[in-house]
């Protein structure tokens, strides 16, 4: 049985982000027998979920550990409820249907150049992936108190019998996220 790690990059984002390359990175130099997984993900909610559904589906049996990222870790909360499985949200997106209101319209990805647009579906899609009851045992949520983008006292609240890592100061890209690699290996209990 193959362990797996699904790095889910948060919106308009992209694999080449740094949090992404960082845990890439750190998984190949010590635990090469991890498979590493950082797709990127459509520009749709409906499209990312059937992706990255068809991906784990691919390794029936096997062990997922997911990190998700803003907009990630709203997906990741989706799937670790849908398999039972062990997430670490980092700076997680809590009500993205309300976030992403104001990006209503034409948005481009500052990666892949892509084209998208958010609009009423796609708002109603992320609201129907919401998840009210969480297995509340199977999060890690790290926030930082001056994330410039989502209120870090959403997550606070919504995951609060979780394992909570709150650090003063950092931001929406969550700084220093390397030096939390270890604490997210031993959250998942990797060898």
């Amino acid at each position: 049985m193959t362990k797996h790690i699904l790095h889910i990059h948060g919106f308009n984002s992209s694999p080449q982000s740094m949090k992404a390359q960082q845990t890439k990175h750190y998984f190949a130099a010590n635990f090469p027998d991890i498979a590493f997984h950082c797709p990127q993900l459509a520009n749709t909610p409906n499209s990312a979920i059937k992706q990255l559904t068809r991906i784990i589906d691919q390794y029936p049996g096997d062990e997922w550990y997911l990190i998700g990222s803003s907009l990630g870790g709203y997906f990741s909360t989706y799937f670790s409820q849908k398999y039972n499985v062990k997430a670490v949200l980092v700076n997680p997106a809590v009500k993205p249907y309300e976030l992403l209101t104001q990006f209503m319209g034409e948005q481009t990805n500052p990666y892949t150049n892509e084209v998208f647009d958010v609009n009423e579906s796609f708002v109603d899609d992320l609201k129907a992936l919401e998840q009210i009851k969480i297995t509340e045992k199977n999060y890690l949520v790290m926030v930082q108190t001056h994330d410039e983008v989502l209120n870090y006292q959403e997550a606070v609240e919504k995951y609060k019998n979780c394992e909570l890592i709150v650090q003063e100061g950092g931001d929406h890209s969550f700084i220093n996220f390397d030096k939390m690699l270890p604490t997210i290996v031993k959250f998942f209990q990797l060898p």
